[in-house]
């Protein structure tokens, strides 16, 4: 699990270069020993729909589909069996806290509701690299420990890697490894090794004292 501190250093530009949504203009970005720089038409496609989860701040959900289609729609795709993608679909709502508003529309809930949605759209296909844009920012700490704990669970279980942009420290506690980006340079790094989330809190905290207490502009 990867995490990110990133205020106005280019962080959304990263993170769509990475899942191909955007193109890159020179260098190379290798993700399992491929380039996905080069990939074009099926294998571009196959490669978003089948290994790539995102969640993007701003929700970017299908105002015409309910929360549950929201969720279903890459299952769908897919062609996974009907019956399989309502168990899923409940499964993911149940971790996330979300089954009762399953039947409602995004512009029936909240930010964070909709937060919620958008994370268990990402982690329904059980994708190999999770890209998360300050996916807590819209939460509160109940939902962001919820949607953390399944990041982990994610890592853990599926081997996937979670590549998580945040400027909030408790966010960041969860990960194994941070990045700290200054003007689009790493310039300081940690690693969480067999630190308790509590001693890696810490680390992070003194790592923002030495920067004044501002992460504006770090990643």
């Amino acid at each position: 699990m990867v995490s990110w501190e990133l205020h106005g250093s280019g962080k959304t530009t990263l993170l769509n270069c990475i899942s191909t949504i955007d193109r890159v203009t020179c260098g190379h970005i290798i993700i399992n020993g491929e380039d996905i720089t080069k990939l074009k038409g099926n294998r571009l496609n196959k490669f978003r729909r089948e290994e790539l989860g995102f969640i993007f701040q701003d929700f970017n959900l299908l105002d015409t589909l309910t929360a549950y289609e929201n969720i279903a729609l890459a299952l769908t795709i897919q062609k996974v069996n009907p019956n399989e993608i309502d168990q899923r679909v409940n499964n993911i709502a149940k971790q996330l806290g979300i089954q009762e508003i399953l039947k409602k529309y995004p512009y029936q809930v909240s930010g964070g509701q909709k937060q919620r949605i958008a994370s268990s759209r990402a982690m329904i296909t059980n994708p190999k690299l999770v890209l998360a844009d300050e996916p807590t920012g819209a939460l509160d700490s109940k939902s962001a420990r919820q949607l953390l704990e399944n990041f982990e669970s994610l890592n853990q279980t599926n081997q996937a890697t979670i590549l998580m942009v945040t400027h909030d420290a408790f966010t960041a506690s969860y990960a194994n490894r941070i990045l700290f980006i200054k003007d689009g340079k790493i310039f300081n790094e940690l690693i969480k090794g067999k630190d308790t989330r509590k001693q890696f809190f810490e680390k992070i905290i003194e790592v923002q004292t030495l920067l004044g207490g501002d992460l504006n502009h770090v990643i």
